[in-house]
């Protein structure tokens, strides 16, 4: 019997399945060695803007049922919209069974208020020039593929695997002042509303820091994602870390456990039931 790490708060985001950057088995087995009471999906799980029935493996259908098996269960599901999978916006607020979709979500850990929200409400390219961040998502994407081809390469030959979106994006000014500017307004934001921790994904950039100026004080967290990173925040025992799948990974956990029924399904069926939603199962929050 394998044993799992049991965890209040388990937090990912940026998985981007249908995309072929998406590590899913990298978070199969992530997702296979932990039982929190509450996983947050902290948007951009399913990568609705560069979605294709030409692409969608079984390794990524069987991240969906993992995640719904794992609320069957009675882990408590929290799905927070980002801009890639911006489409269930329209479903916010809802709830089916352990599964409830959002926009951001508050809550109290311990006589602390944590905020949490995916970010891309705080960048412009996405606000006033959304076919233009699409467009570079699609290139985004096209980069992964090409440094997955270079990764098998340098595997072969035994060799350190290299990231080239991730040593574009460090090595790039920009990049880099668009970052420390994202965290340090998202900071500021939550002091000013009186958060102790905040909690984004969307930049990619996995870290736990502590923020102060003035007015106060808080900690910003950010997931990263399961592209380049493959990270996730923990919480327990009053604690926050991020989990680094290359240096934290345990190796009994196998991907594909409890979810072999997948293999009997048909794969047009899998993605009828991601894209379509059947309204009358849908139920209202109050």
């Amino acid at each position: 019997m394998k044993i799992k790490r049991k965890l209040e708060i388990a937090v990912i985001s940026d998985v981007h399945l249908g995309t072929y950057g998406c590590h899913a088995k990298h978070l199969l087995t992530y997702l296979n060695s932990i039982e929190p009471q509450k996983l947050i999906l902290n948007g951009d799980i399913i990568d609705i803007w560069q979605f294709s029935k030409r692409y969608f493996p079984k390794s990524h259908l069987k991240v969906i049922k993992k995640i719904m098996t794992m609320a069957s269960n009675g882990v408590e599901v929290i799905y927070i919209t980002g801009n890639h999978d911006e489409m269930l916006r329209k479903f916010s607020s809802t709830t089916i069974g352990n599964i409830s979709i959002v926009d951001k979500a508050v809550l109290e850990l311990h006589g602390k208020k944590a905020w949490f929200f995916h970010g891309d409400v705080f960048d412009i390219s996405i606000q006033n020039a959304k076919w233009l961040a699409k467009l570079g998502g699609y290139g985004y994407d096209l980069l992964t593929l090409l440094n997955r081809l270079v990764n098998w390469y340098l595997d072969k030959r035994g060799k350190e695997r290299y990231s080239l979106s991730k040593k574009i994006k460090n090595g790039v000014k920009g990049a880099i002042k668009y970052i420390s500017a994202f965290e340090k307004v998202v900071s500021e934001l939550a002091i000013e509303n009186g958060y102790d921790y905040v909690i984004c994904g969307h930049i990619h950039q996995p870290k736990l820091e502590h923020f102060e100026n003035k007015y106060g004080k808080t900690i910003y967290l950010n997931s990263g994602d399961w592209v380049e990173n493959f990270t996730a925040l923990e919480y327990q025992f009053k604690r926050w870390k991020i989990y680094n799948f290359n240096k934290d990974k345990l190796a009994p956990f196998i991907t594909d456990e409890d979810i072999n029924d997948f293999e009997n399904l048909e794969t047009k069926d899998l993605i009828a039931a991601i894209t379509i939603v059947d309204k009358k199962k849908l139920k209202k929050s109050n």
